[in-house]
C-alpha cells in the first residue's frame, strides 16, 4: 500500500488517465439500446415518406367544400377508397371536381387532392340518396360508396402530414456521443437503420469478500451479515449504463478470490470489489491481488491507498490480466462503498462507454441544520443528504457513519465539505452533488 495520502481528484484523475473508450461495433438496433453513438446518423429519407392523412375521413379538393356548413353542406361524389398501406386510388384516379375519396389515418394522399375532412364532418355516407341506394345492392362495386356530405370547410393541407415535415433526406437525426435510448431507436427504424456504429455497454462484474456475508433469504447465524453492497453496487452499475454481473461473496481467502477474479475477466471490461482494502489481518483483497502481473503482465499491478476523504478512506486501483481489465477495489462498509462508487466507479464506466460528461450533476445549496455540522481536518467529507430544488437548501440524513445503510436508501444527495472545512453552520452554501 502507497505510504502517500491521496486526494479524492488525484485518485480519480489516475483511474480516468487509465480507462479509454471501448472499441465502436456495429450493433442490431435492439442490442444498441444504452450504447452510445460513434457516428453522426444522417437522414435518408424523408419522414414522413409522402403526403399522408392524420385522420379517418374523406380527401377533397378545397374549392368543393367551401362554405359548406350543417345546413347547406357540400355533396362529393365518393370515387373509392385508400387505406393504410396502399399506394393510393385504385388505376390510376385522381380526385377531380366534385369528388371525394374516403381515406384512412396514415394513407398517401390521393393524386387532385388538397386537404382531409374528418370523417366527424361528414354525415359518413349515411344519407340518403345515391349513397343510400348504392349500400342497398349488395353487388355495388367495391369502393364505391356513393355520396357524402361534407358539413365544413377546410384549408389547403387540412389533415395532411406533409412528406418530410418531421425530417428531411441530409437532416442530421442523431450526432455522435447520443446515449441510444427507446425514443431514439423508434427514429433509428423509422428513417431505415437496420444497425448502427456504437461503443458498447461496459462489462462489470462485483464482487464482495468476508466469510461473515450470507445471501440475502439464507439464515443468520453467530457473526453473519447479509451481503448488501454487491446487490447495491450492481443496481448502480447498471444505473451508470452497463451490464452488470453479480458474483457471490468470496471468502476471506487470497487464492479463491483470486481464482474468482481470475474467472471473471473473460467477461469483464470493470471489475469492482467491495471489502478487504483496509489494514486488518483478513483483508485478502490486498494479499491476493498486490503482486499480481509484477512479472508475467508487465504494466498491470493494483496500487492500494488511503484517500484524504470521509467515508472510502482505504481505496485500490490498477489492472490485472493479459487485457489490462481496471480493478477498482473499494471498501466493505455499505456508505463507503456506495460513495466510493459513486465518484470513481460511475466517471470510469462512463468514460468507458465514451460520454462527455462522466459525473453527477453538482449544485450549490444552503444547509438547513440545527446545528453545525463537523468535518476532520484535511478530509473531504461527503454526507448524506435530500435536497429541496424549489428552496435551494439540502438538509442531512442520519449520521456519518459508513454502515448507516437505512440512511443512504432515504438520501437523493451527497452533502460535500471540503478539506479545509471543520465546522459548516446553519445556512453555510456547500456543494451537493444529486444523485437522482
Amino acid at each position: 500500500m502507497s505510504s502517500t495520502i491521496w486526494s479524492v481528484d488525484e485518485h480519480l484523475d489516475d483511474i480516468l488517465a487509465t480507462v479509454r473508450p471501448l472499441e465502436p461495433i456495429e450493433l442490431q438496433l435492439p442490442d444498441a439500446q444504452g450504447c452510445v453513438l460513434v457516428k453522426d446518423v444522417v437522414v435518408g429519407v424523408a419522414l414522413p415518406p409522402f403526403d399522408n392523412s392524420s385522420m379517418d375521413g374523406y380527401a377533397v379538393r378545397i374549392a368543393d367544400v367551401e362554405g359548406a356548413s350543417e345546413e347547406f353542406p357540400a355533396v362529393l361524389t365518393v370515387i373509392g377508397d385508400v387505406a393504410a398501406g396502399s399506394a393510393g386510388l385504385a388505376d390510376g384516379q385522381v380526385v377531380g371536381p366534385g369528388q371525394a375519396a374516403r381515406i384512412m389515418t396514415g394513407a398517401p394522399l390521393p393524386a387532385g387532392a388538397e386537404a382531409v375532412v374528418p370523417v366527424e364532418w361528414t354525415d359518413g355516407g349515411t344519407g340518403e340518396g345515391p349513397a343510400a341506394t348504392m349500400r342497398a345492392h349488395s353487388d355495388a362495386p367495391e369502393g364505391a360508396t356513393g355520396e357524402v356530405r361534407v358539413h365544413r370547410s377546410v384549408e389547403a393541407g387540412a389533415h395532411v402530414r406533409e412528406r418530410g415535415s418531421d425530417v428531411k433526406p441530409g437532416d442530421l437525426a442523431l450526432r455522435a456521443g447520443s446515449i441510444v435510448g427507446p425514443p431514439q431507436i423508434g427514429l433509428l427504424a423509422a428513417i431505415g437503420c437496420a444497425t448502427v456504429v456504437v461503443r458498447p455497454r461496459p462489462r462489470v462484474v462485483v464482487l464482495s469478500t468476508g466469510s461473515e456475508l450470507v445471501q440475502p433469504g439464507e439464515e443468520l447465524t453467530g457473526g453473519q451479515i447479509y451481503d448488501s453492497n454487491s446487490f447495491a453496487l450492481t443496481a448502480a452499475a447498471r444505473d451508470a449504463g452497463a451490464i452488470a454481473y453479480r458474483v457471490g461473496a468470496v471468502t476471506d481467502d487470497a487464492e479463491t478470490l483470486r481464482a474468482t477474479i481470475e474467472d471473471q475477466l473473460i467477461r469483464a471490461d470493470v471489475i469492482v470489489t467491495t471489502g478487504g482494502v483496509s489494514v486488518g489481518a483478513y483483508d485478502v483483497v490486498k494479499e491476493a491481488l498486490s503482486s499480481v502481473g509484477d512479472e508475467d503482465e508487465p504494466g498491470s499491478g493494483i496500487d492500494f491507498r488511503k484517500l484524504a476523504m470521509q467515508p472510502g478512506k482505504p481505496q485500490g486501483f490498477g489492472s490485472i490480466g493479459p487485457d489490462h481489465t481496471p480493478l477498482l477495489a473499494l471498501p466493505g462498509n455499505p456508505v463507503s462503498s456506495y460513495v466510493s462508487f459513486e465518484l470513481f466507479v460511475r466517471p470510469a464506466i462512463r468514460a468507458l462507454m465514451g460520454l462527455p460528461d462522466l459525473h453527477r450533476p453538482t449544485v450549490r445549496a444552503v444547509l438547513s441544520v440545527d446545528k453545525a455540522l463537523t468535518s476532520p481536518a484535511g478530509r473531504r467529507q461527503f454526507l448524506r443528504g435530500t435536497y429541496d430544488e424549489e428552496a435551494g437548501t439540502v438538509t442531512p440524513v442520519g449520521g456519518s457513519g459508513s454502515h448507516l445503510i437505512a440512511a443512504l436508501a432515504q438520501a437523493d444527495a451527497l452533502i460535500v465539505l471540503p478539506e479545509d472545512t471543520t465546522s459548516a453552520e446553519p445556512g453555510t452554501e456547500t456543494d451537493v452533488i444529486l444523485l437522482r
